[in-house]
């Protein structure tokens, strides 16, 4: 009978042990992945604010026609610098359901700089067209992020 005594104990020891560490990283995969959603979200800020930045440069240099060409092209891709290493961590740590709308949101950044940097003042069709396809692309982009957070609209 002490047998049975002993194997009940081994037995409730090897549950408890079992559950405990069942329960334990069940912890900290859902830690794991609240980092990991914090992390991105940082990410995805970072990137946001790099374009914003960029798109604003842009935009006020297509307004400064008065301003030396030279100068003009070095603000846009001095603004638009980075947005290239951002999109780089975005890549590697991002899903692709929000990769592809941000490197869509780059490219179309990318013309409105080329636009500029030629010279071409706000109210080109170059630049008005430009502003239109990046603005659709940043509502994609952004859509795509707050999905990715669970943060859907």
């Amino acid at each position: 009978m002490e047998w049975i005594a002993l194997a009940s104990t081994v037995v409730g020891g090897a549950i408890a042990a079992g559950s405990a560490g069942w329960l334990e990283h069940r912890r900290w995969r859902r830690v794991r992945g609240e980092q990991n959603i914090d992390t991105r979200r940082a990410q995805y800020g970072s990137y946001l604010a790099a374009l914003a930045t960029a798109r604003h440069t842009c935009s006020l240099m297509a307004r400064e026609t008065e301003s030396p060409l030279d100068q003009r092209r070095r603000a846009v891709w001095d603004a638009f610098e980075p947005c290239i290493s951002l999109r780089y961590e975005l890549a590697i740590s991002a899903p692709p359901f929000v990769v592809s709308p941000t490197e869509d949101t780059f490219r179309r950044l990318r013309d409105i700089r080329d636009v500029v940097a030629q010279g071409m003042s706000a109210e080109s069709n170059e630049y008005a067209l430009g502003r239109t396809r990046y603005d659709q692309a940043h509502i994609t982009l952004r859509t795509a992020m707050r999905r990715d957070l669970g943060a859907e609209p």
